[in-house]
């Protein structure tokens, strides 16, 4: 069922991979929505300096995190981050010299990227090592790992919205 604003609403009832593309998915439309219609100076203004915490700042981050969990962790593939030679997850927040093209390019991709690997897993209990943690992680854990990040960060996003142009909502 879709949203007044658009967004699809995740199933009242369904299986639990059903409902966690679900919600997943969710989350990652309301990112896109409160980026909608705004400019890429807008999308760059900082809510509360000293942080320096913008939209496009998240969507850049979103995209990072994105690559990291399906792509290099459950997938196995040896890519570079997108923003960080080094590996630094901090360096997508800084989005002073980037526009909305390049960083929803890359947002974008990486969520295809991920909708791929998930329906390609046999399951949620496919599981890959994560060095960070030094511990496996299993598909089920990286679909809600990013289901929190997103919801952490939409909060973020709705805060950053209201103080450019006031639009609040979900």
């Amino acid at each position: 069922m879709k949203t007044t604003d658009g967004r699809v609403s995740p199933p009242l009832t369904g299986g639990e991979r059903e409902t966690l593309r679900a919600y997943l998915d969710f989350h990652r439309a309301t990112l896109a929505m409160k980026c909608a219609g705004l400019t890429d100076e807008q999308l760059k203004l900082r809510s509360s300096p000293p942080s320096t915490l913008t939209l496009l700042g998240l969507v850049r981050h979103m995209a990072e995190v994105e690559r990291t969990w399906f792509r290099r962790v459950i997938n196995g593939e040896d890519v570079p981050f997108v923003w960080s030679p080094e590996g630094d997850f901090q360096a997508a927040y800084d989005a002073s010299g980037s526009s909305r093209t390049e960083a929803f390019e890359a947002w974008e991709a990486e969520v295809e990227h991920a909708r791929r690997i998930e329906r390609e897993a046999k399951s949620l209990d496919v599981t890959a090592h994560f060095a960070r943690w030094e511990s496996d992680v299993s598909l089920r854990l990286v679909m809600l790992h990013l289901i929190h990040e997103y919801a952490r960060h939409n909060g973020h996003a709705d805060f950053l919205r209201e103080a450019i142009d006031g639009e609040v909502g979900a």
